[in-house]
């Protein structure tokens, strides 16, 4: 009875209110359906690791023992690119190249981000937030890991929370930079089809570019790009499978949960985490805007015009911004199938962002 008193003593103000953060993350994860793979072993964790005393974490604390064993040493987000390359279909942007350009052009927030929290942080503090602005969580992980950064668990929460968010942040920003005409703009999808030996070539070739252009990127897209290769070379098709579903969803569990190890109240309730959380959103609002700025300054050019909502689908969140300018084109005219145009970005986004996370690497690490 008197452990019992002891632990209830020990509460802390910090730890009631890690319980809540905790609390709300799970219920955006059920109630709002936001990312529930995700937000779901963040917001538990986030309860288990501020627990007195919690058996959890701690020099043999089984979150610990994850932690060290699969993001200590960029483990667990690499392994899920694979499963990441496993999903994803690149037709539509084999199909139309000219919409990697718009991957790039949503990269700019990173680099807007990584000058202002330049002004608070150590450079590479400042360059590990910045890529937030990606919406990449496992490259975050990464970037933030190796270069040592000292506030890797806001970082992460930052992330991930963000990636969930994206239906709730994009829309106003998108909104607030196009006008009511613009938003129903339709451009019509041409079905092509791409040879097989087109879409085994193309993972090895971005590879090597990339890896040539950006050395420190070439584990991220390497990876990235296996799993793609897995899915389009036809002869390990339960590979695929097993790589799409039971890799991805297992390995999505441990880091999620893993995760909350860093979210002990003592080191995540401070000034800092607010302004990472902060900086991170700036980073996520400038990627959206570059995108679709980028696409309106291509429609002074242009005869045939393109809808500059498929712009902010240039960030990582794949698919979930691809379908929110999906939805939003849908809204403004029930004819407006954009779906195909912003998924193709979105694609162009997921390796744009790792390759700008390679960048950063190459820029800043030691």
């Amino acid at each position: 009875m008197s452990d019992i008193l002891n632990n209830l003593a020990s509460i802390s103000i910090g730890q009631i209110i890690m319980w809540i953060i905790g609390g709300v993350l799970i219920y955006l994860a059920i109630k709002k359906d936001m990312e529930p793979t995700l937000l779901l072993p963040i917001g538990f964790g986030a309860i288990l690791v501020n627990i007195p005393f919690s058996g959890a974490v701690g020099s043999e604390g089984a979150l610990t023992t994850l932690y060290n064993a699969g993001i200590a040493n960029e483990l667990f987000p690499l392994i899920l690119f694979i499963g990441i390359g496993a999903m994803i279909d690149f037709g539509p942007i084999l199909t139309n190249p000219k919409l990697m350009i718009f991957g790039a052009a949503a990269q700019f927030g990173i680099f807007f981000t990584l000058c202002t929290a330049s002004v608070f942080f150590d450079i590479n503090d400042a360059a590990s937030i910045a890529v937030i602005g990606a919406a990449d969580g496992p490259t975050s992980i990464v970037v933030a890991q190796m270069l040592n950064s000292k506030y890797l668990g806001a970082i992460m929460v930052a992330a991930y929370s963000y990636m969930a968010l994206v239906p709730i942040i994009q829309p106003p920003v998108i909104k607030l930079l196009t006008t009511k005409k613009e938003r129903m703009i339709r451009m019509e999808y041409q079905q092509k089809d791409v040879s097989k030996l087109t879409r085994i070539i193309f993972p090895i070739a971005i590879t090597v570019v990339a890896g040539i252009v950006s050395p420190a990127s070439v584990s991220l897209i390497g990876f990235l790009m296996f799993g793609n290769l897995i899915r389009e070379c036809g002869v390990l098709n339960s590979l695929s499978e097993t790589a799409q579903k039971v890799l991805a969803n297992l390995v999505t569990i441990f880091l999620g949960i893993t995760i909350a190890s860093q979210m002990q109240a003592e080191s995540f309730l401070r000034l800092e985490t607010l302004l990472i959380l902060g900086l991170g959103l700036v980073a996520f609002i400038f990627d959206t805007a570059g995108g679709v700025l980028f696409a309106k300054f291509l429609n002074l050019f242009l005869k045939k015009k393109i809808n500059p909502m498929i712009g902010a689908a240039g960030i990582s969140a794949f698919p979930m911004s691809g379908r929110t300018v999906h939805k939003i084109g849908l809204a403004e005219d029930k004819q407006n199938h954009l779906l195909m145009h912003s998924i193709g970005v979105n694609v162009s986004g997921q390796i744009a962002s790792v390759i700008a996370g390679g960048l950063i690497l190459n820029f800043f690490m030691k």
